[in-house]
């Protein structure tokens, strides 16, 4: 038992040591600008209490609204074999990469006072809550259906064999099975919600914005450090407090499952054709319009795509691909070691979500506040990339091995195998699948980073996200097209990424048709 404590002891230094460095350290010396208190009476402002309000609200109503839509939508997914099924799982992880301010010019193109809709929802709630569905829609989707495809076979035939009717198995056998990785998918929908930045800015208004938006207000417009830094304390608190809660209840969730996924069906009758495409006209409607938006205009401006291949895009697209390749192996290598290391510990569980839970754009300022003398080094750069990529592969893994049957290993361990030997031959083959899909996440963070690269980054670190962010902001339409034909290109890198990632080791769900999945849940 000490042997294993002090070998846990050593896999959690790592990570340990990266947040220390990378997170606690710069967010302190952030918060210490304005004093680390929270004083009584900074919401007796009615306005601050609306922006506190409406911001715990929007994040609650788009976890409301992203399960109900995204169960019924990934148990289809989980369940059905069409053609295309592999290439539409890989999609759902385009709005993921997307930057804000891109998407945000895709929902106003398609609600805003001439969109193409033909509603102006403007000035109206319901366009922010349509951004966060865009965004985080495919998240709960994505997730649910990895949980659903690894729903014991055995177990839901033996429970129809006893009578139970399919609303009942789903509710007995299939639900309890996917209901941690809900969990772990909606955690990240509040926190983006509720911490979210760019989509706030753009899509919530004046009236809307969150209070993310009011903190860079504050420090962008008033100087006003004091009211800022209690602000980001409290943003802190909160989703420190829900991630805190996550992790106690995916600790008592956590089972173990065999390794007998359900085979994928064939869709065989009128009914499920018309529940499948009514499922996919929906994902259509909040996941896929407003990428289709821009990739029409992109294709509007046709022609001068050869004139947009210029020394800064061949310079934004290499560099894109590198930092991209740079963080995934880092994040690999400190997602394996935070997983292996957490365990059961709810601490060590709780700390994953640590990245998630403060904004980009705080964590690059406090960076810049305490290392000066890094700032212009690639290394802090690529360091912050692998901070808010990494939580990724550790939550991949941390699911993958809590569904790992124990006697496995003990079996091995009593047949003489010592610990890497057991890793090495029993637990390594079961992690790969939740490996690979962590690490498509992984990449899909740092190919659409924004704001820590807006921040840290110097004219020969250009990447597609800057590019863009630099042709938004001149005018003309020349450059709006080339934005919007460098959004195209930054979809093209990214599907690129995950067909590389995930196309190495099998299905893209996880799930192999007509065989075993393996034993591994994740994201």
């Amino acid at each position: 038992m000490k042997q294993f404590d002090a070998r846990r002891l050593a896999l959690a230094g790592l990570p340990l040591l990266f947040l220390s460095a990378l997170a606690l350290a710069p967010l302190a010396r952030l918060l210490a600008e304005g004093g680390l208190r929270i004083s009584p009476g900074l919401f007796a402002d009615g306005y601050l209490r609306w922006r506190l309000g409406w911001s715990l609200l929007q994040a609650a109503v788009s976890c409301l609204l992203c399960l109900f839509i995204g169960v019924p939508l990934a148990w289809l997914l989980a369940r059905y074999r069409f053609p295309g099924r592999g290439l539409l799982l890989r999609l759902l992880m385009l709005p993921f990469v997307m930057p804000t301010l891109v998407a945000a010019m895709g929902v106003l193109a398609l609600f805003g006072p001439q969109g193409a809709a033909g509603v102006n929802l403007q000035d109206t709630p319901w366009l922010l809550l349509y951004g966060n569905l865009f965004f985080n829609l495919p998240l709960v989707v994505r997730a649910a259906c990895d949980g659903f495809s690894q729903v014991p076979a055995s177990r839901l035939a033996a429970a129809r064999t006893l009578g139970a009717t399919r609303w009942r198995a789903f509710w007995r056998v299939e639900w309890p099975a996917a209901l941690p990785w809900l969990l772990s998918s909606l955690c990240l929908v509040f926190l983006y919600c509720f911490s979210g930045f760019g989509l706030a800015l753009i899509l919530g208004g004046q009236r809307y914005a969150t209070l993310e938006v009011e903190i860079y207000t504050l420090v962008a417009y008033e100087l006003n450090l004091a009211d800022a830094g209690a602000l980001a304390l409290l943003v802190l608190l909160v989703c420190g407090t829900i991630a805190a809660v996550y992790a106690a209840l995916a600790r008592r969730l956590a089972t173990s499952a065999k390794v007998e996924p359900l085979p994928l069906q064939p869709v065989r009758n009128w009914r499920e054709r018309l529940a499948l495409l009514a499922g996919l006209a929906v994902l259509l409607l909040f996941a896929g319009l407003p990428l289709l938006a821009v990739l029409w205009r992109g294709l509007a401006a046709a022609g001068s795509w050869l004139a947009l291949w210029d020394e800064d895009t061949r310079l934004a697209l290499f560099n894109s691909a590198r930092f991209t390749a740079l963080t995934v192996l880092a994040a690999g290598a400190l997602g394996l070691c935070h997983a292996l290391a957490a365990g059961r510990s709810l601490a060590l569980r709780a700390l994953i979500f640590l990245p998630f839970v403060a904004s980009p754009v705080c964590v690059a300022f406090g960076l810049l506040l305490l290392y000066p003398q890094w700032s212009a080094a690639l290394a802090l750069l690529l360091a912050a990339y692998a901070l808010l990529a990494y939580p990724f592969v550790s939550k991949a893994l941390l699911s993958a091995l809590d569904g790992q049957p124990p006697h496995w290993a003990q079996a091995a361990r009593s047949l003489g195998a010592g610990p890497w030997r057991v890793f090495r031959r029993v637990q390594w083959p079961l992690l790969q699948p939740a490996l690979r899909r962590g690490l498509a996440f992984a990449a899909a963070t740092a190919v659409g980073e924004f704001a820590v690269t807006l921040f840290l980054s110097r004219p020969e670190w250009l990447t597609l996200t800057t590019l863009i962010y630099q042709r938004l902001g001149r005018p003309g339409a020349a450059n709006m097209d080339a934005a919007m034909q460098l959004s195209c290109l930054l979809m093209l890198l990214a599907l690129l990424a995950f067909w590389i990632i995930e196309s190495s080791g099998g299905a893209p769900a996880g799930h192999k048709e007509g065989g075993h999945a393996g034993a591994a849940k994740s994201e």
